[in-house]
């Protein structure tokens, strides 16, 4: 050690290894983990004083939709990369309802494309799963940049829908990485529409889209999974019924919350919020809530992610149920969840596995989900003692405004670092975007 030198030293902080937290400083070289552990002063050609700070892994967000291309009047991937750094988060999973849809081989190259000198983190893209492009899943599942399989199971964009259980079960059946659905029964969802329809208030959002329309096609995707013997992921678990149910099932099935359903309740959230609290499935009273913790108490929970899915102000303030479903979240998705940390819902230990360990094992990340030697160089800095509001002014999201504006949070990511690269460092951008593919350990060549 006394001879070796290193890119970055972070020092003196309380680092987040597999084994808990150490008082250590961690060494950097050419974009992996060199060291955690003592490192001599002047070791580094940077060096970056962590006392009083907490080192843990980087923050993977799999969940969010970024609009590009097609829809960048709400957001692209330069501007949502931006807000992802600027929360704390150094890697994204993107979802392909865009105009077009990515649903092909190309479609995933483009926006790989698209991301190279733009995007501030890393990402992958999730291919959609549609009627007509089944028979290509196995094939490009596997090219890079792509996270794995997105299925719709209730109204999304374009062709992006797959309602028939016969075309569901052929999707399942084609290729072997794990399957991320939205889990909302269409047909229970036609039935009810006439409860809106034609306009009615927004407290009516989870009335028509009901906790029996989510636990019905939860059971419907588990059914299909267990006779193809494909792993599934189901996303954004907004019922208490639900995680009763998939609890009985953890050994094909993994499970996404969000930071919303977590924290805000309905009936107020509407009241207060108004269409800003709509998205599909929908914020549901305290007591679903409320299984949704114990949900994470218990271990059926395998992973938080914030659905970001950003809308403009003027397509929020047309009338219910005209106005789009969907909310910003991929910045404010740790100081949130840090601050039910602070208030004793849940543990740092839980926090690092639902954010980092957790995403990297569910989708076998390569190289990312913890900080130990020979692992990328990923860290979120935060600042556990520090409180301060999150207001719209802070979003950088091209829509401008975040549900948790006013909210008072415990905890702050201080510093993103990618790779090695300190990319944020106090609120402030450092650099140029240089976030680069996510590589996956399924799809090295043989």
């Amino acid at each position: 050690m006394s001879t070796e030198t290193f890119d970055l030293v972070l020092r003196n902080g309380t680092v987040w290894t597999p084994g808990g937290p150490v008082e250590a400083d961690v060494a950097v070289r050419d974009g992996r983990i060199a060291h955690v552990g003592s490192v001599p002063v002047g070791a580094g050609a940077q060096e970056v004083d962590c006392t009083g700070l907490t080192v843990l892994p980087g923050v993977i967000d799999s969940q969010v939709h970024f609009r590009e291309p097609g829809l960048e009047h709400k957001e692209d991937l330069e501007t949502g990369t931006r807000g992802a750094v600027l929360g704390g988060v150094t890697g994204i999973f993107e979802m392909p309802n865009t105009n077009p849809s990515t649903t092909t081989a190309e479609g995933i190259a483009d926006k790989v494309a698209r991301g190279k000198g733009r995007a501030w983190c890393d990402h992958a893209f999730f291919l959609g799963a549609a009627g007509d492009n089944v028979d290509h899943l196995a094939e490009w599942e596997r090219v890079p940049g792509c996270a794995g399989v997105k299925v719709f199971m209730g109204s999304s964009t374009g062709s992006l829908l797959v309602e028939d259980d016969a075309v569901l079960a052929r999707v399942l059946a084609a290729g072997s990485r794990r399957v991320a659905v939205h889990c909302e029964d269409e047909a229970r969802l036609r039935e009810r529409r006439h409860l809106v329809e034609g306009g009615a208030p927004v407290t009516m959002h989870p009335e028509w889209r009901d906790a029996e329309t989510a636990l019905r096609a939860t059971k419907r995707l588990v059914a299909l999974a267990e006779k193809a013997r494909r792993r599934v992921h189901v996303l954004h678990i907004t019922t208490a019924e639900e995680i009763d149910f998939l609890a009985g099932h953890k050994d094909l099935v993994t499970v996404e919350t969000t930071p919303q359903h977590l924290t805000l309740a309905g009936p107020e959230a509407y009241e207060r919020l108004g269409t800003k609290a709509q998205m599909n499935p929908p914020i549901r009273e305290a007591h679903h809530r409320d299984g949704l913790w114990r949900g994470i108490a218990q271990g059926v929970v395998d992973v938080i992610g914030s659905d970001h899915a950003p809308h403009t102000l003027e397509e929020k303030a047309k009338p219910y149920p005209a106005s789009p479903s969907g909310m910003t979240g991929v910045q404010t998705l740790v100081p949130v969840m840090l601050t039910h940390v602070a208030e004793g819902r849940l543990s740092l230990a839980r926090f690092v596995d639902l954010t980092s360990a957790g995403p990297a094992r569910i989708f076998g990340i390569a190289g990312k989900g913890r900080i130990a030697r020979g692992y990328d160089a990923d860290f979120t800095v935060v600042d556990l003692k520090t409180t301060r509001e999150i207001t719209d002014a802070w979003i950088a999201s091209r829509c401008g405004w975040t549900p948790f504006d006013g909210f008072q949070a415990k905890g702050w990511a201080v510093a993103t670092i990618i790779r090695g690269t300190i990319v944020m460092r106090d609120d402030e951008l450092q650099g140029t975007a240089m976030g680069q593919p996510v590589r996956f350990q399924e799809c090295y060549p043989v």
